[in-house]
């Protein structure tokens, strides 16, 4: 959900957390946000033998809370806020006291992406068209 999410709508929602519990975490990064590629792998109809696809941008951090929860952040594109805020929301989900408020968060990401493709659904359900044959037979002579 974190990673899929619109950065923009996380970052509202996630300071909307970080009011809430008093601010973010204090925490230190193992490694910095970096950008690189990724090999993008498929299956010819879902179950057939793998193959590269192509690459794709990725951004990845990775933090520690000072309590020692450690979180990771891999997201698609360079959006290197976008991967810290997952890796934080990743460590605190693993505490007894901040998880309950990001999973929150989590539940109306999901619903937001759920009502989004709800909506993409409809509009392509509203362009159905249904082909049908007609079987002409002709009678003797």
């Amino acid at each position: 959900m974190l990673a899929k999410a619109d950065p923009a709508r996380l970052a509202s929602l996630w300071a909307d957390v970080v009011a809430d519990l008093g601010g973010a975490p204090p925490h230190e990064v193992l490694r910095p946000a970096e950008t690189g590629l990724v090999m993008v792998r498929g299956r010819m109809g879902g179950n057939g033998d793998a193959f590269n696809v192509g690459e794709m941008t990725a951004t990845r951090t990775v933090i520690r809370l000072e309590s020692g929860e450690v979180g990771v952040g891999y997201v698609s594109g360079r959006d290197r806020t976008h991967a810290t805020t997952a890796a934080l929301a990743d460590a605190m989900l693993q505490t007894s006291t901040r998880a309950e408020r990001v999973k929150r968060l989590i539940d109306s990401l999901a619903d937001e992406q759920a009502a989004a493709r709800d909506l993409a659904a409809r509009k392509a359900a509203a362009t159905r068209v249904d082909f049908f044959t007609m079987v002409r037979t002709r009678g003797p002579g």
